[in-house]
């Protein structure tokens, strides 16, 4: 299941999405490990952002701009942040996280 997000993110500029981790209880936890990868919804990777290790933290944010967001046929486009994540909990330890995150990418009309 993909997680929708609303705000729509425009054609080659920058796109921020914050993530925050949780463990069973609701209670904030940095993972052990944490990665990240852009694809289209036919799986694609995106500007070579397959497997972008990021420092593990309770919040990380994932910046993304420039070719991060071209589209090339000037239609509305879906992209995909696969998530992949470990961490420790009262459930065992190197438990997987994986997440996808969706969101619209507009074009920008000429001016």
């Amino acid at each position: 299941m993909a997680y929708h997000l609303a705000e729509e993110a425009f054609e080659s500029s920058t796109y921020v999405i914050s993530v925050s981790f949780y463990d069973e209880n609701d209670e904030v936890v940095t993972p052990k490990t944490f990665q990240w990868s852009l694809t289209e919804t036919d799986g694609t990777i995106v500007n070579s952002r397959s497997d972008v290790v990021e420092t593990p933290a309770s919040t990380v944010n994932i910046v993304l701009s420039g070719d991060d967001l071209a589209i090339t046929d000037n239609s509305p486009t879906i992209r995909l942040v696969a998530l992949e994540a470990t961490y420790d909990s009262d459930f065992g330890t190197d438990l997987p996280l994986n997440e996808d995150y969706q969101f619209l990418i507009n074009n920008i009309r000429a001016i």
